[in-house]
């Protein structure tokens, strides 16, 4: 039986916001048992606790934003992909700030935080989000988005470039989470942008933070950064990074596969909110029924201990 996970200890970490280019600071905690994972704004007198839930969602332009009254918590998407990926049902973390720092375009800091605190397995069975019916989204844009029946965890994603120069880059790929691991297919996938475009945003003061060493670089003649990219499918894999965090917002791994085509942060929310509006289309499991073989790094329970 695959039970819930937490963290074994706190852990602090500093790093720069992507769009304010402030310097934050976090705070992962762990929680208790069915709490979730939430985002508690402690600049704030009295603090604010967030949910990462659909419905506390907002703003789905260039990142995730989770909004409650006046106050919101934007570019969550990095961090709740790395609890997906490693598995955790529970925890808090503590922000001072409006959006959760870009570390270096990618989850594997946060992976890396989360298995420097430890990951420590609570006593409840983890629950799942089963999909019973195909639903699916599309955009004007051509864009779609897609969950179907799937017996374990898969995502297709199929990204298009609209410059000729670009389709050298992989567009597509397929991860199949029943054999293979988040850890090592999906973490270390950066977040990438056309230097045009960044320099647009700029101006609009956005992505102030914005730098080669938090994110893929792009420039009329290829990658800028100096390293290159980490795989040849790396902006593929960043965006079913985007998706597993996005997905997460359900609050349950999804047993199922998902397809995008052209998405983003947008229509994942939308088949998100479609989804809780087609009772139909879903079920609650527990993994103290047929547990999934959607597959997990092993706990570390003291990670002194090496």
């Amino acid at each position: 039986m695959l039970v819930q996970r937490t963290l074994t200890n706190s852990i602090n970490a500093v790093g720069v916001g992507l769009h304010s280019g402030r310097k934050i600071s976090i705070k992962l905690l762990p929680a208790e048992e069915d709490t979730g994972i939430i985002f508690k704004r402690v600049d704030i007198d009295p603090p604010v606790e967030i949910k990462a839930i659909v419905n506390n969602v907002g703003a789905t332009t260039l990142a995730t934003t989770l909004i409650q009254g006046e106050v919101q918590i934007s570019t969550i998407e990095h961090m709740l992909s790395a609890f997906a990926g490693l598995g955790i049902d529970n925890a808090i973390i503590e922000i001072d700030d409006v959006e959760v720092p870009i570390m270096d375009g990618s989850s594997s800091s946060f992976v890396f935080l989360i298995q420097s605190a430890g990951i420590k397995e609570q006593t409840k069975p983890k629950k799942f989000i089963k999909i019973k019916k195909e639903i699916s989204v599309e955009t004007d844009n051509g864009a779609f988005v897609r969950l179907s029946p799937y017996d374990g965890f898969k995502v297709t994603y199929s990204l298009v470039y609209d410059d000729d120069k670009h389709k050298q880059y992989s567009s597509k790929s397929t991860i199949d989470f029943n054999s293979t691991t988040y850890l090592k297919e999906i973490s270390r996938a950066r977040t990438f942008g056309f230097m045009e475009e960044v320099n647009m945003l700029k101006e609009q003061n956005l992505a102030l933070g914005a730098s080669e060493k938090n994110a893929i670089a792009i420039g009329e003649d290829g990658i800028l950064n100096e390293e290159g990219l980490r795989s040849k499918d790396e902006f593929v894999k960043h965006k079913i990074l985007d998706v597993v965090g996005d997905l997460y917002l359900l609050q349950y791994n999804i047993i199922g596969a998902f397809e995008g085509y052209k998405s983003g942060h947008t229509q994942n929310n939308l088949l998100l909110k479609k989804l809780q509006e087609s009772p139909e289309s879903w079920e609650l499991i527990s993994s103290d029924g047929d547990a999934p073989e959607i597959k997990y790094i092993e706990p570390i329970i003291d990670p002194s201990s090496g």
